[in-house]
């Protein structure tokens, strides 16, 4: 395909999707378009012959008094840059589109491991998540599928899903892409101030000195981590965990090999998330 087409439709995204070459690489978005997105998309352009990037700002994973409404919107630029960067196809529905008649009475439950860590803070959350993730799966039929690693617990709930419910999907993790100052780029920076913004700066130089102390195991990564945090200003910490890649339980302190930091905290009105795998136990 020579040039970006957009479909705000099922039916007009068949009609673009047809007889397109294989493999299809989704990229699944909410829009307001950043450099972590884009290397979503880039390595899409990489993997795939066909290249699907769906924008679309999803309420079943928004709870109340959480960000829908504001949620930044900027559909022109996002598919300005999407054209640059050579995606095929763009799928841009609306509630109405996704969810015809009324919210959907059937959702993907995330069971246990959607009760956990973000779970807890965000009931339903990832329920939503996993449903419009298997709509969009059903509507688009890719191949593979890009997801950030920033998004640690979402990777591997996704994953878990396109194993339990055989999902003809590849899952591809792509690394976090984070700006000068270590911060996990996310649409949500747009709301942080100056100020709030180098107070999140902290939850990079926690990472950090848990990486540094990972080689001596859980416990000294783990105080590492909180003692950054609890020296920083302007940071509300919600979690900070190390846990399994499989369970998202805590990993033992004797425990030795790979595991994911998991940390989330509150600066100013923001929610912000981070993690980092981890090698513990090695020294």
């Amino acid at each position: 395909m020579t040039s970006l087409v957009v479909a705000h439709t099922r039916d007009e995204l068949a009609a673009a999707l047809e007889s397109t070459p294989r493999p299809r690489a989704l990229v699944m978005t909410m829009g307001a378009l950043h450099e972590g997105h884009l290397e979503l998309v880039r390595l899409a352009r990489e993997r795939g012959e066909t290249v699907v990037v769906t924008i679309f700002v999803n309420p079943l994973q928004f709870g109340p008094g959480e960000d829908f409404a504001t949620y930044p919107r900027t559909l022109e630029s996002d598919l300005s840059v999407l054209e640059e960067l050579g995606a095929d196809v763009v799928f841009a529905p609306n509630a109405g589109e996704m969810y015809p008649g009324s919210e959907p009475q059937v959702l993907v439950h995330a069971g246990r491991l959607g009760e956990l860590w973000e779970g807890i803070s965000r009931p339903g959350h990832f329920d939503g998540v996993l449903t419009v993730v298997a709509k969009m799966f059903h509507i688009t039929q890719p191949d593979l599928a890009i997801f950030g690693q920033k998004d640690a617990q979402q990777l591997i709930l996704i994953r878990r899903m396109v194993a339990d419910l055989d999902f003809p999907v590849e899952v591809v993790a792509a690394p976090t892409v984070r700006s000068e100052e270590g911060l996990a780029l996310s649409s949500r920076n747009a709301y942080l101030g100056e100020i709030e913004r180098a107070q999140a700066h902290a939850l990079w130089a926690a990472i950090e000195a848990a990486q540094e102390a990972a080689g001596l195991g859980p416990e000294a990564a783990r105080e590492a981590a909180l003692a950054v945090l609890n020296d920083a200003e302007g940071l509300d910490v919600d979690y900070l965990a190390l846990v399994d890649l499989l369970t998202l339980n805590e990993v033992e302190p004797d425990f030795r090999g790979e595991a994911v930091l998991l940390l989330a905290a509150q600066v100013g009105s923001t929610r912000l998330i981070d993690n980092a795998l981890l090698t513990l136990g090695t020294t």
